[in-house]
């Protein structure tokens, strides 16, 4: 799909790095936001979920002021479990490798970069971000939540299984907001004004509402709550 936007995050505290790294992503994927330390990287990445909207790939030096490499990448996935990271680092160590193998790291980059090994690691990263947007892209009616709940966008219903789920308007609404934007956190707000119209609705109205939605689908519950941020579905779930 020829329209699909890809988005990085480069958080990289030395500046020639910075701006040769930033060159090269910009030849590749569509939106590159750069960030000087992981303080600035974490902060710019919240403010973004904060907006519904997310990263593609998180591109980190690991030694950096204020909050370092392996720091954010802890702070980004309390948010953003699925995050795709890629490391920069002058040194490449075996403490390192075992922290990072559970973190979703696609790649480490050296200093000094090597270009040709470099382009080809992040089109190989840009080819997988494809992938999994073409294949979320390419559900025309059924989105499959988990293995239990599918959701018909030409009907907007809700199945367990095979049975339909009955919800209320409201906790329809509530869910519709997030099959919309599967993948981003929604905040409160943003659920007031889409589902209530009315940014200043009281928070204990939603939250009875999505206590409710989330009773409703307790055999597997598919919404991830993100304390402080607000409530997510991820990433639709592939056989």
């Amino acid at each position: 799909m020829s329209d699909i936007t890809t988005r990085v995050l480069l958080v990289e505290d030395e500046e020639v790095a910075r701006k040769t790294l930033s060159f090269y992503l910009n030849t590749i994927f569509e939106e590159v936001v750069l960030a000087c330390d992981g303080e600035e990287g974490f902060s710019i990445l919240k403010d973004n979920i904060e907006n519904n909207k997310s990263f593609d790939l998180v591109i980190s030096d690991l030694k950096m002021p204020n909050v370092d490499g392996m720091s954010m990448i802890e702070l980004i996935r309390e948010l953003i479990p699925n995050q795709r990271f890629i490391i920069v680092s002058a040194h490449k160590n075996e403490e390192d490798l075992l922290k990072l193998i559970n973190l979703r790291v696609l790649g480490y980059f050296l200093k000094p970069l090597n270009i040709d090994n470099m382009m080809a690691m992040l089109k190989k990263a840009k080819e997988e971000v494809l992938t999994d947007k073409k294949e979320f892209y390419s559900y025309t009616n059924l989105i499959k939540l988990n293995k239990t709940y599918t959701y018909d966008l030409s009907k907007d219903k809700l199945y367990n299984n095979e049975s339909i789920v009955k919800l209320s308007k409201k906790e329809l609404d509530i869910l519709q907001v997030l099959i919309k934007s599967i993948g981003e956190v929604i905040s409160v707000e943003k659920f007031k004004e889409a589902v209530w119209d009315d940014i200043q609705t009281n928070d204990s109205a939603f939250r009875t509402v999505m206590k409710r939605l989330k009773d409703k689908v307790i055999d597997d519950d598919f919404i991830v709550s993100h304390k402080g941020y607000g409530y997510i579905i991820e990433k639709p779930f592939i056989k």
